[in-house]
């Protein structure tokens, strides 16, 4: 059971309005990871505005970037407990509560497209579960917001699972690390923001920060010069929550506005990231190498993952029927010759 809401910040007063004879206001604060300047957080701007703009202005929104109440990790928890109405952060870090959230957030190695993500969660059956998953929490599910696909960056080629044996690269800790000792490479858990440092000084020779355009943007690739595109390994989907009793307190057209704008929102960031990669990718051609793994590789990379799948889901129902619902949508459409067993 999710704990108990020491206030409610969700707040309703009827105005009077000409032409009706009373109109509900609803104010939310929501607070996300995301800075106010990237491309996830111009649509979840846009987002706020569409919501507003569709509710007649009954919506108002304080939204808050870069974690400016509490820390990104305790986004979850401060909208559960009622600090805040809602978390647009990343169930990745709900993790401790329950490995379920690791795949509702970046199953890793699974999916090749975000699209097929998207697929799993409104065609799968995905978000059932995940619902079922984030109610136990006092918390509803309103969207996944999709960036793209990851790349992996090597001072050295990677054209395969082959070219993964010894190599010593920098990891978020947990499920990524399984996956990778089990193909035979060596992660080191290293915080995201020492990532260049540690290229620099040779402690690593090579690691798994982000996409594409954002590595660009560390200044990776002027250290490393090979790179998986597009990459599969990792896609990270962050997702937009709302306190449940707050969700239930809203009336249907104003839930119906919400979770409509917010589809909005994911797919337009989708396609933002797909076109800044892209072109970020082709501006560096002939500076970086990119390998694209052949059908073959990624499958050899699938079945390591999987064996980390299961091991990372041990002693959770929920972690275990949602890698199990991931299984049978991969053999559905074609990603793995089995699957729910």
């Amino acid at each position: 059971m999710f704990a108990q809401r020491t206030m409610i910040v969700a707040t309703a007063t009827i105005v009077a309005g000409l032409g009706s004879a009373s109109a509900q206001e609803i104010t939310l604060r929501i607070q996300n990871h995301q800075s106010p300047e990237s491309l996830s957080g111009k649509n979840i701007a846009q987002w706020q505005d569409d919501v507003e703009t569709m509710s007649g202005g009954r919506v108002k929104i304080e939204m808050f970037y870069s974690s400016a109440i509490v820390k990104s990790v305790e986004t979850f928890d401060a909208a559960i407990n009622g600090i805040v109405d809602g978390d647009f952060t990343n169930g990745s870090y709900q993790t401790g509560k329950d490995p379920a959230f690791q795949f509702v957030s970046d199953i890793m190695g699974g999916y090749e497209t975000p699209w097929q993500m998207y697929a799993w969660l409104y065609n799968g059956g995905g978000l059932e579960l995940v619902q079922k998953l984030y109610n136990s929490y006092g918390m509803y599910l309103l969207a996944w917001q999709v960036p793209g696909m990851e790349s992996l960056n090597a001072a050295k080629p990677l054209r395969g699972p082959e070219d993964l044996k010894d190599w010593k690269f920098r990891s978020p800790p947990g499920l990524e690390t399984q996956i990778f000792q089990n193909l035979g490479a060596s992660p080191v858990v290293i915080d995201f923001t020492e990532v260049f440092t540690s290229l620099e000084t040779g402690i690593i020779d090579g690691a798994d920060a982000s996409n594409a355009s954002t590595n660009r943007s560390l200044g990776i690739y002027d250290l490393a010069k090979h790179s998986t595109y597009p990459g599969f390994h990792s896609m990270p989907a962050d997702h937009f929550a709302l306190n449940l009793e707050v969700w239930k307190s809203l009336p249907e057209d104003i839930q119906r506005i919400m979770e409509v704008a917010a589809q909005k929102a994911s797919f337009r960031t989708t396609l933002d990231y797909s076109v800044d990669i892209q072109k970020t990718v082709n501006e560096l051609a002939g500076d970086v190498t990119f390998y694209d793994w052949s059908p073959e590789d990624r499958a050899t990379f699938r079945e390591g993952a999987r064996k980390a799948w299961a091991s990372f889901a041990e002693g959770s129902d929920a972690a275990e029927e949602l890698v199990q619902s991931h299984l049978a949508f991969m053999k559905q459409i074609g990603l793995v010759t089995s699957g729910a067993e």
